[in-house]
């Protein structure tokens, strides 16, 4: 399949988008009835062409008057390259400014100027040139080549073929195993189909088959794709960046809205509280507090929380997936124009409590880099698992100053981790020392105790990281205990009574101790518990103890027995009582040394 790039139109309404992308693909970009009657574009079109160099090129033409900006901004949100539209005959207007202005605040920096309706006032065009260059001086697109065409009588339509085929070739080639993330535009239902939605797919791949989680303003369902189109083909995978239709199964159409967003189910963070910073407009802390958000084809309404001129948080009416570097366009709800763009600095921001907080986070802010910051990220968490800060967006490299990767994956504050290991090795020795018949503190104990410390160990944070802490501190972790190394539990006056026991199993290992016995010799529940972590008993269910060598011993006997073998003739192999046998039997069962074969018999699993 060739490739394909997708180009939004800006500007003016009536200053000839429409008209210019019906004249380079032959196709009405206006879907309604009453866009053509009135000859003004209201929602957004979509016209494909082939170029010269055999690229494909898709069009998503967006309406220019501002009762539309809403709609405008949907189209160019997703769009990599945009393609401004100024009238020869009209020069600079209202719309034009705000589309520069939303363009600019979305950080879309691949596109070209075209100057329309030459034919009508060609004195002018010199003109419209220069203001078009004033007008967008210090925007991304202050550089971009700026043509002059009359779709009418087709002048200088051939260069500026010339000039999309030489804009998309130096276009960065989009990544085709990122994680998927496509805005819809558009959802409808096609007899004997089914719901089909459509958007502009700027990275990863989709294919047939594909399960995906649909995020959306009313459902987050979990879809299957039925089937693929792009450029009205069908396709089994459709790679960026295309204009592509998705029929999906298990899934509504009226349940789905533009604005809604396909992903790749668990890799992005679907988030309603994000932290940003000011990239052009005005400035955060004027007073304005209730606004719209604009990313992709999503609209939802904000309320911003300002740190200073140029940081804030934002609290979002309903969550979207969003990552760390994100544009976004913020409006005012009453108004057509841009109040201000925005880059996300952070998903996953702290709680602010204490006074002051705002202050302090906005310093905080100030210093980091638009791509996120991973010493900060990790060191407020004190550790985080490397997936996690991928799905936030970040780039990791292999190694960042003050950080150390520990545990497969989990990424740890150095200072952080020197607490850990201080206190863990502290909380270990204290506790063996109160209580001297353990065998060690459990794990899960001393993951809640490091859970107290500032940071705190993440709850997320399971044994893996617990060992991995526990060794930095020298100490050894056996059986879900954390223990000094060579430790064994002091049985104290229990002493004895457990030698006795492992005497008497050792001349007979299938004469487990009654429990009159167990009580004549002081081994109570706590006793036993501990000598069977030290590894010198061994408790079946029941209350029958025995020699951790009884399993081993009694499967060298049954192995001897016809095969399959009775309860009955079990015990008497073995010497002993029903009560013994019984448990002894289920134990080996449960290490997959015998096998039940109905409710009489087993045999020994060769």
């Amino acid at each position: 399949m060739p490739e394909m790039y997708v180009l939004a139109t800006a500007g003016h309404v009536d200053h000839g988008k429409s008209t210019l992308v019906n004249a380079l693909t032959g196709m009405e970009p206006d879907r309604w009835a009453e866009e053509r009657k009135r000859g003004l574009t209201i929602d957004l079109g979509f016209a494909w062409t082939t170029l010269p160099s055999g690229r494909e090129l898709a069009f998503v033409d967006v309406p220019g008057h501002e009762k539309f900006l809403a709609n405008m901004l949907a189209g160019i949100g997703p769009a990599p390259i945009v393609c401004f539209v100024v009238a020869g005959d009209k020069g600079w207007q209202a719309q034009s400014s705000d589309h520069r202005d939303a363009i600019t605040a979305l950080g879309i920096t691949r596109g070209l100027v075209v100057i329309t309706r030459a034919d009508l006032a060609p004195e002018s065009v010199a003109a419209t040139e220069a203001q078009i260059r004033a007008e967008l001086r210090g925007t991304p697109l202050a550089d971009a080549p700026v043509l002059t065409v009359s779709a009418a009588t087709g002048d200088g339509l051939d260069e500026l073929v010339a000039t999309l085929d030489a804009v998309t070739a130096k276009a960065p080639a989009p990544d085709a195993e990122a994680r998927l993330r496509l805005w819809v535009d558009r959802a409808f239902t096609i007899k004997g189909a089914g719901t089909v939605v459509t958007g502009t797919l700027t990275a990863g791949t989709l294919r047939t088959g594909d399960r995906l989680r649909l995020v959306g303003e009313t459902s987050d369902e979990a879809p299957a794709v039925r089937g693929l189109q792009s450029r009205n083909s069908s396709a089994e995978e459709v790679a960026p960046s295309a204009r592509v239709a998705v029929n999906l199964r298990e899934v509504a159409a009226d349940d789905i809205h533009r604005g809604d967003a396909l992903i790749t189910d668990d890799a992005w963070p679907i988030v309603d509280i994000i932290d940003v910073r000011r990239t052009m407009g005005q400035l955060l802390d004027e007073g304005v507090h209730g606004l719209m958000l604009h990313i992709g084809t999503a609209a939802v309404a904000v309320h911003m929380r300002p740190f200073d001129g140029d940081h804030a948080r934002l609290t979002l009416e309903r969550p979207l997936p969003l990552q760390v570097t994100d544009r976004i366009v913020l409006r005012s709800p009453g108004s057509r124009n841009v109040f201000a763009g925005v880059v996300v600095l952070d998903v996953d921001p702290p709680e602010l409590g204490r006074r002051g907080a705002g202050t302090r986070r906005a310093r905080e802010l100030n210093g980091r880099p638009e791509t996120g910051d991973i010493l900060a990220e990790v060191a407020r968490r004190g550790a985080v698992e490397r997936a996690r800060l991928v799905r936030f967006g970040l780039t990791l490299p292999d190694a960042v100053a003050g950080v150390e990767e520990i545990a497969g994956g989990w990424l740890v504050h150095r200072q952080t981790l020197e607490k850990w290991v201080e206190n863990a090795e502290t909380i270990v020795r204290a506790k063996l020392a109160a209580e001297p018949l353990a065998a060690g503190v459990p794990e899960k104990a001393l993951a809640e105790e490091l859970r107290r410390v500032d940071p705190p160990l993440p709850d997320s944070g399971g044994q893996e990281l617990v060992a991995a802490i526990a060794s930095r501190a020298g100490l050894d972790m056996v059986k879900g205990m954390v223990r000094p190394p060579g430790h064994t539990a002091d049985l104290g006056p229990a002493e004895a009574g457990v030698a006795e026991v492992e005497r008497r199993l050792a001349a007979n290992p299938f004469a487990a101790p009654e429990a009159d016995d167990l009580r004549e010799l002081r081994l109570g529940v706590r006793e036993l518990a501990v000598a069977e972590s030290a590894g010198r008993l061994l408790r079946l269910g029941d209350g029958v103890v025995v020699s951790p060598r009884t399993p081993a011993q009694a499967m060298r006997l049954l192995a001897r027995l016809d095969q399959p073998f009775t309860t009955s003739a079990a015990r008497k192999a073995l010497g002993t009582t029903r009560r013994v046998v019984i448990p002894l039997l289920e134990y080996l069962d449960g290490r997959g040394w015998t096998r039940r074969i109905d409710n009489t018999s087993r045999e020994v699993v060769r």
